[in-house]
């Protein structure tokens, strides 16, 4: 029998892969048969894994996700290149934190241009292409996974642009997925909760550990390699049948939510 969550044949495009949570997706991906699109504004760090990945399995390319164009210049030299891409992992973000009334307008805008706006630039450059395949006949895998957050469930203290941009990233989830889920295209949410990465290191100090593990019944945090799985879970045709979804990997943080 076929592994059911293979992903042999697909190209994936990863954004934010030069490190944490989109190194570790990229790194599995291949291992399924997939070949990673690295996307990130580190070019030291996606070239690297690139090149450790290997031509045959990875490409790179380098800007920001906040840029429309790049965007746009990306996912057609993605597809030039590889004929198709079958798969998106919408997972660039910055922390910017701040007390609500304290938080400059520039910190509040920056983050929704990476975690919201970026997302948007990104799912709407990938959709059209695979929104173009299923008008061509192409019946080949078609799925984009969102990053979210228990902070776009729940809310944090001190990060109102993060939990408003990873809010806002599950309604397009849901809204996109009722336009394209017919045409073959499906859309989903991963929410996670605290994932021991460089990114979330700056808030993870005794005190917060220490409230937030009390909230969580299986009593840890999670690291990049456990949550890729069900990233890649989503991507494959093991999900085939799911959209329009927010899949909760928190370790039980938002059991009732």
């Amino acid at each position: 029998m076929k592994n059911p969550m293979s992903l042999e044949g697909n190209n994936i495009i990863v954004t934010g892969a030069g490190q944490g949570i989109g190194e570790a997706v990229s790194r599995l991906v291949v291992d399924l048969g997939g070949r990673a699109i690295l996307v990130d504004l580190q070019g030291d760090k996606i070239n690297a894994l690139a090149d450790e990945l290997g031509a045959d399995k990875a490409e790179a390319y380098v800007g920001s996700v906040a840029e429309p164009g790049f965007v746009q210049e990306m996912v057609n030299q993605a597809v030039a290149k590889n004929g198709a891409v079958h798969g998106l992992v919408n997972n660039a973000g910055i922390v910017r934190a701040a007390m609500a009334h304290k938080m400059p307008i520039d910190t509040w805008q920056q983050v929704i241009d990476v975690n919201l706006s970026g997302v948007f630039y990104c799912l709407q450059a990938v959709g059209r292409h695979m929104l173009d395949r299923y008008k061509d006949g192409d019946t080949s895998p078609a799925s984009i996974v969102n990053i979210s957050s228990d902070a776009g469930r729940r809310g944090t203290i001190g990060q109102i642009n993060y939990g408003a941009a990873k809010s806002g990233v599950m309604g397009l989830t849901m809204r996109a997925a009722r336009e394209w889920s017919g045409k073959g295209v499906r859309i989903n949410t991963i929410c996670f909760g605290v994932v021991e990465t460089e990114m979330t290191e700056t808030i993870r100090s005794d005190k917060f550990r220490e409230g937030v593990m009390a909230q969580v019944p299986m009593g840890r945090f999670s690291d990049p390699e456990e949550v890729s799985q069900p990233v890649c879970f989503l991507l494959s045709q093991a999900a085939s049948y799911i959209t329009g979804q927010h899949l909760s990997v928190n370790g039980g943080y938002t059991i009732g939510v």
